[in-house]
């Protein structure tokens, strides 16, 4: 880090003084935190036979591939957690407690899910009849082997309600979801230490950006100081300078959502849990900051007109999952930008726009202020940015899961 000036020292202090302020101001109030509201959006039940996302189980686009059986008293063994939830009934029928053993990502989304179908239907509880399998009941790359996959029914066992625990499991988290039979739901996550899992929100580095020129630039050759296309809380299209980049790895191997539309025809490529305007259904109705694997076909997503036309409702026609190399996430001092002529933030994991950029107002004013010192060398020097994830996102990070609870950010 290079070195500051007393004053710029100073400064320093005044914006950690002022971390409570915005802090306070949007801080969350109570209920699930860092994920919208089910009554927001019209939820739609799971198929008989259909699983979320539409890839295999053991892509990167959903759980990742099996990493070997994890046997008790191995060192693995080690790394799975038991779930004593009083929500959650446990069938184990072997009598050994093995179904209570799970990952601990697993852990955070079933205990999320267990609240969600006690708000859907009072008075029933979730119901996991196979958790880690440790007796060979499951073909050999099963993630039941791994505590990474769960078996799941209501408590009262009513076949009609196993769509929709399919469709809360989907917005609880798991990676992967599957009407996989008339008597159950199957579930799986990734591993605590996959790739996917540490990669929060990003675009690839081929996306480009609109200049305020109105050139495109691709996400590799942007530099801190650019000037770009956001919007504002309004939707109005308005240049807003690239401040930092929260992320940028040339080598980082990602998952991405790949979303097309059509009138404008665009294609937006970004990590599962990237906040994206989008609204459901018709291209009417009400924008909202959702994260990229949330999105479906017919929704509508905020594009650039052509001709200059501002942002318009641009209808999905495809989402699928691709697979590259390369994650670029950066801040404008708005929180939005456009990539690939498509409107995102610039912000992830947690499910508000709002609270993501009143968490990082002291990271834009401590900018802002430094921006006044004398000799601050200009905007598009040409200086390349640091590599790997900025500090200032770890640390949100670390304080958001220690207050909030892993459960309540999604990665």
């Amino acid at each position: 880090m290079p070195r500051r000036s007393p004053l710029a020292l100073g400064l320093l202090g005044l914006t950690a003084c002022l971390l409570t302020a915005p802090a306070l101001g949007c801080g969350p109030g109570r209920g699930p935190v860092g994920r919208r509201r089910l009554g927001r959006r019209q939820l739609s039940p799971l198929l008989y036979k259909q699983f979320v996302p539409n890839v295999p189980e053991q892509t990167l686009g959903a759980s990742g591939k099996a990493e070997g059986k994890v046997l008790r008293g191995s060192e693995r063994f080690r790394d799975l957690v038991p779930n004593y939830n009083p929500d959650i009934i446990f069938k184990d029928e072997e009598n050994t407690g093995a179904d209570r053993l799970m990952t601990e990502r697993c852990k955070e989304r079933v205990n999320s899910l267990a609240i969600a179908v006690m708000n859907m239907w009072p008075g029933v509880k979730l119901r996991v009849t196979e958790g880690w399998d440790e007796d060979g009941h499951h073909l050999p790359d099963s993630l039941h082997y791994e505590g990474r996959a769960l078996d799941i029914t209501t408590s009262d066992r009513d076949r009609h309600k196993y769509g929709m625990l399919a469709r809360l499991a989907v917005e609880a988290g798991f990676d992967w979801v599957y009407y996989e039979s008339k008597a159950h739901i199957h579930v799986s996550v990734r591993a605590d230490n996959s790739l996917a899992v540490r990669t929060g929100g990003c675009f690839p580095g081929h996306a480009t950006v609109t200049l305020q020129s109105g050139e495109r630039r691709g996400l590799a050759d942007l530099r801190q100081g650019d000037w770009v296309l956001g919007a504002e809380p309004g939707g109005r299209l308005v240049p807003t300078e690239v401040l930092l980049f929260l992320d940028r790895d040339l080598d980082q191997r990602a998952s991405f959502v790949a979303i097309e539309t059509a009138s404008p025809a665009h294609r937006l490529l970004l990590t599962p849990s990237h906040l994206v305007f989008a609204a459901q259904g018709a291209a009417n109705a009400t924008f909202l900051p959702v994260f990229a694997r949330r999105v479906r076909p017919g929704d509508a997503v905020l594009a650039h007109g052509a001709g200059g036309q501002g942002l318009r409702p641009a209808r999905v026609l495809r989402v699928s999952w691709e697979d590259g190399v390369g994650v670029f996430a950066p801040l404008t001092s708005h929180g939005t930008l456009l990539v690939n002529g498509v409107l995102a933030s610039c912000y992830a994991v947690l499910e508000s726009h709002r609270w993501a950029h009143c968490a990082f107002a002291p990271l834009r004013l401590f900018h802002g202020l430094l921006s006044l010192l004398p000799g601050r060398t200009e905007a598009g020097n040409g200086t390349v940015p640091e590599a790997g994830m900025h500090w200032y996102s770890r640390l949100l990070y670390r304080l958001a899961g220690g207050v909030l609870g892993h459960e309540a950010l999604q990665v």
